[in-house]
């Protein structure tokens, strides 16, 4: 069963507005949602005109933000309208780059598990929580090409 945040995520039409709205680099970018569950999201970025850098290849912070959101999904989906509220928060991020970045790259994590627990133990606790989460990059052949470790913080309001 989904949620109402995982039935946005998971329409195109009504993502694409939700980024423009709220995360406007990413709609410029060219952001896509391909899968977003409970467990495991993947996001996609593209080479193109907003997203190159001078040498042909994906800028590391349109990656960066592909990477963030195939996390902050995973907290989305988790605290969506969640009363009470709960904030999140970036507070790290770690990457490696492994092969050049072209083409349509996957950003995908498939820690879900350990969103769920943070964000439970930080509403039962009422104190701040932090997890790492990773993002594997990978391209069309299905070589990684980029890891990014994201740590979130979640505290209830």
């Amino acid at each position: 069963m989904q949620n109402e945040f995982l039935k946005i995520a998971n329409d195109p039409l009504r993502f694409r507005f939700y980024m423009l709205l709220k995360l406007p680099a990413a709609f410029l970018s060219g952001l896509r949602v391909k899968k977003a569950t409970y467990q495991e999201t993947i996001v996609c970025i593209s080479l193109h005109w907003l997203s190159q850098n001078p040498f042909r290849s994906i800028y590391f912070a349109s990656m960066a933000m592909a990477a963030e959101m195939s996390t902050g999904l995973l907290a989305m989906a988790r605290i969506y309208k969640k009363t009470p509220a709960i904030s999140m928060l970036v507070v790290s991020m770690e990457a490696q780059f492994f092969k050049k970045a072209t083409g349509t790259i996957h950003f995908s994590c498939q820690d879900g598990s350990l969103f769920e627990d943070a964000i439970q133990q930080a509403m039962e606790s009422g104190e701040s929580t932090t997890l790492k989460a990773i993002a594997n990059g990978t391209n069309k052949q299905g070589e990684l090409v980029a890891q990014f470790v994201f740590t979130w913080s979640f505290k209830r309001k």
